[in-house]
């Protein structure tokens, strides 16, 4: 039988223990719904390779994810959430098929958030990984307008746990731009799974972080610095052996070329790119969100010729107003982009607002391209006070698709 080491760090002391915790050999050292009172006693259970099923550990963690699901729901603090411990109760749900990662870039946002705050802690994280990883590829694939719509959307909001929209988010640009490169799948596969865990050194920090009133500390900057190689060696502690991906994460912040698999350097290049232009586009407690545009312009800024063939590519593809984001039209209307156009500076777009200020019941749909609705500045999201109806927007989206806009 299959055992799967206990999750020690992220048991609370006093705190029901819902699994029998088992040694490697299967030998029984406690017992379900028993608890764990002293550090002394982790101890000795850590000396023994304390475990579990693996049917129990799929169930506890599946609990663990729901639990982090609803505080995030009901808006409980990132840094609360990034201190929960597992949970004193499995429920009898969680020992079916449970939920997998087929829903949409919200759940999966939210399975990602658990995965990267449980860090080095995590049960069964390859399996969860492998997920998400295939289920974002599906719901890009499917439609890429409504899954930048969405995710910028997301970005805006910091109460959904930055760290997992920041990765899934480079995921989606790093797959938009490598594709029109027409990079080898295996290449792209590599760089998409490297950019939803380059930050698992520090994912508990970076949601801490974008949430802050200050700037960092110098212990927050040192663990900023240091988190890639921090990353790679939680992604070798999972068993991934994946010498491309575990290269390009340990070397994504690294500006020397020379450092890193020769093979890897433009997946490094890119991954660096789409790191910092979703960053530079996520807003702080301590300043607005730079706009895409802004975002976009900086790619090209200083960059020698290789690196601004990347830069170029990446934002053909994402635009330089993505959907979920906003803008203000020459009619005077402020509008959500919705879908990329022919050209990066003419999006499709909505109209929330009239030119008067007022919103607007009835979305009214806007060719960018056409001189009445062109674009006259990008807004920041911090600044709409109008909260947007995805429903209607997916609406929109469908008829767009339909006629092949």
């Amino acid at each position: 039988m299959k055992y799967v080491s206990l999750p020690l760090p992220m048991i609370e002391l006093g705190k029901t223990i819902p699994v029998d915790v088992l040694d490697p050999h299967g030998k029984l050292l406690l017992r379900r719904g028993q608890v764990i009172f002293s550090e002394q006693q982790k101890e000795l259970l850590r000396a023994h390779q304390a475990s579990m099923t693996s049917s129990d550990a799929k169930a506890w963690q599946r609990s663990f994810d729901r639990m982090v699901q609803h505080m995030i729901r009901d808006g409980v603090d990132v840094a609360i959430i990034a201190r929960a411990s597992m949970p004193a109760e499995i429920a009898e749900a969680d020992y079916g098929d449970g939920r997998e990662a087929n829903g949409s870039w919200l759940d999966l946002q939210e399975l990602l958030l658990g995965l990267l705050y449980q860090g080095k802690a995590a049960l069964n994280p390859l399996p969860r990984l492998d997920g998400i990883e295939r289920r974002a590829l599906v719901l890009l694939a499917a439609d890429p307008e409504e899954s930048l719509f969405v995710l910028f959307q997301a970005l805006a909001d910091l109460t959904l746990g930055y760290s997992a929209t920041h990765a899934l988010l480079t995921a989606v640009v790093c797959e938009l731009t490598t594709a029109k490169l027409g990079w080898p799948e295996p290449v792209r596969r590599a760089l998409f799974r490297a950019a939803l865990t380059m930050n698992i050194g520090m994912a508990r920090a970076q949601g801490t972080l974008a949430l802050q009133t200050s700037t960092p500390s110098d212990e927050q900057r040192k663990l900023i610095r240091e988190h890639p190689p921090l990353s790679f060696e939680i992604l070798q502690s999972f068993g991934l052996n994946d010498e491309d991906l575990l290269d390009i994460v340990q070397w994504h912040h690294e500006l020397n070329d020379a450092s890193g698999l020769a093979r890897n350097l433009e997946s490094r290049r890119i991954l660096r790119m789409a790191d910092s232009f979703v960053a530079k586009m996520a807003p702080r407690k301590t300043r607005l969100a730079m706009s895409p545009l802004g975002a976009a312009k900086a790619l090209f800024l200083g960059a020698a010729a290789e690196t601004a063939l990347l830069g170029s590519a990446m934002a053909t593809v994402v635009g330089f107003y993505p959907p979920g984001t906003y803008v203000q039209l020459a009619n005077a209307e402020e509008a959500v982009v919705i879908a990329r156009g022919g050209r990066a500076d003419q999006p499709q777009a909505v109209s929330i607002v009239n030119a008067a200020g007022m919103p607007i019941a009835q979305y009214q749909q806007r060719d960018t391209s056409e001189p009445q609705f062109s674009i006259r500045a990008p807004i920041n999201a911090q600044r709409i006070k109008v909260k947007v109806s995805l429903e209607k927007v997916h609406k929109l989206l469908r008829e767009l698709k339909a006629r092949g806009a």
